[in-house]
């Protein structure tokens, strides 16, 4: 489960982001709530959130063409200190009391456009570090320690508002960064895996890096779930919210509760795909599938509790659809290209927010969070069951249904072997 932590550079590489995304989940909080307190609008929160987000929807792709132009290391010690800077600098405005929310929207919006390198960079970094057998886990590996971050992260961010104050919040972010530019630093040249050439400055590197992907279905069509899901459902922020307080009438602390039991079933969802050796498309197809139908289970439950309890199996499926797409588009990616198609695939993903955020908020406002959470659910389902048949007909695949053991075994199978098993 932890065999990728034997490499060097990767396990300081893990503990620098530790800290980092603790702090990272510390500012969330503190940036939502500092918001609210300033001008009392839901609104301007969403704002915030969007701002965010906006750069990956708009510079995404030309952020992995600058990633694959750069060295990865250097690249990544530039985006994270830029980082700590907007945080220093919010812990600088509120401690002095003169924040004001213009100030945040600048910070987020300047958050977001250092992740537009920095995303596409760290995702890349890794296969330098750990080469391509142990890729499957330390992606894995990362997503569980983002998993474990969003668990302790707000915990102590609540903490440090209620008693002392937003501004603390963010300092901590700030200095936060101090452990993965150490990490970053005290790494060992020598030990980084294979480069791939770094791609020269020309015209047309954008389009080269669509074109490669659209002429590669093994990638493009779970690119293609990816934003499906990403931009239908994954808007547990409008969902979980309306069913705290609209469905049960439970409030913050539901709302709590429901984040934390999924952050738990995604931490669970991580390190179970830190113990595959493999990756196949098969599983990120049945991974999408039980997340859409357990949405859909979820959105009719009639119960607190048993609504509550769900919220753990989903985080396994949606994090198992993250993980394995992740892995699967990495590993089958020319490094070459990898900065460029790793942007695409977090433009996707993180970029759908925007998007699908209003719709989906707009829905549960005019129909109610069960009709809006099951449509969620009811889209990835289709999504997943679509893009499931299209990869097994360009694979020659057809579905085969056998009995074994006293049990009912469905699975896709190639045409010859399926012809030869008839004629036995």
């Amino acid at each position: 489960m932890f065999s990728s932590l034997r490499i060097r550079n990767y396990r300081l590489f893990f503990i620098g982001q530790v800290v980092s995304n603790t702090g990272t989940w510390m500012q969330r909080i503190a940036q939502d709530w500092l918001v609210l307190s300033l001008t009392g609008s839901s609104a301007a929160v969403g704002i915030t959130t969007a701002l965010q987000f906006l750069p990956m929807l708009l510079f995404g792709l030309y952020g992995g063409v600058l990633v694959d132009r750069l060295p990865k290391r250097p690249t990544l010690l530039v985006t994270q200190s830029a980082m700590a800077l907007t945080g220093l600098a919010l812990a600088a405005l509120t401690l002095s009391g003169h924040v004001q929310v213009w100030h945040v929207y600048v910070a987020a919006f300047a958050v977001g456009l250092a992740t537009v390198v920095d995303n596409p960079a760290r995702q890349s970094f890794v296969s330098e570090m750990v080469g391509p057998e142990q890729l499957q886990n330390a992606v894995s590996l990362n997503s569980a320690n983002f998993q474990s971050a969003r668990l302790v992260g707000p915990a102590v961010a609540g903490v440090l508002i209620t008693g002392v104050g937003t501004g603390w919040a963010f300092l901590f972010n700030g200095l936060s960064f101090v452990a993965p530019l150490a990490s970053l630093l005290l790494m060992r040249n020598r030990d980084l895996k294979a480069v791939a050439k770094r791609a020269p400055r020309g015209k047309g590197q954008l389009r080269e890096g669509l074109h490669y992907v659209a002429g590669r279905p093994d990638l493009i069509w779970p690119i293609v779930l990816v934003g499906f899901i990403g931009t239908f459902g994954f808007n547990f922020p409008v969902w979980l919210s309306a069913y705290a307080d609209d469905i049960f009438h439970a409030g913050a602390g539901a709302y709590s509760l429901f984040n934390t039991l999924m952050a738990v079933g995604s931490l669970i969802g991580a390190l179970l795909a830190a113990r595959r050796g493999t990756t196949r498309l098969r599983i990120l197809i049945a991974a999408a599938a039980a997340f859409g139908l357990l949405e859909i289970v979820a959105a009719v439950a009639p119960s607190y509790w048993l609504f509550a309890l769900l919220m753990v199996p989903i985080g396994i499926a949606g994090l198992t659809v993250n993980v394995t797409a992740n892995t699967a588009v990495q590993m089958g990616t020319d490094p070459a290209m990898r900065g460029r198609v790793m942007a695409l695939f977090m433009m996707v993903f993180m970029g759908g927010t925007p998007v699908g955020a209003p719709i989906v908020g707009w829905i549960t406002d005019a129909y109610g969070p069960r009709v809006s959470f099951a449509l969620g659910g009811a889209i990835a389902a289709v999504a997943a069951a679509t893009i499931g048949v299209i990869l097994a007909r360009i694979g020659d695949l057809r579905l085969s249904f056998d009995w074994n053991h006293g049990h009912p075994s469905v699975a896709f199978v190639p045409r010859e072997r399926e012809q030869l098993t008839a004629a036995a």
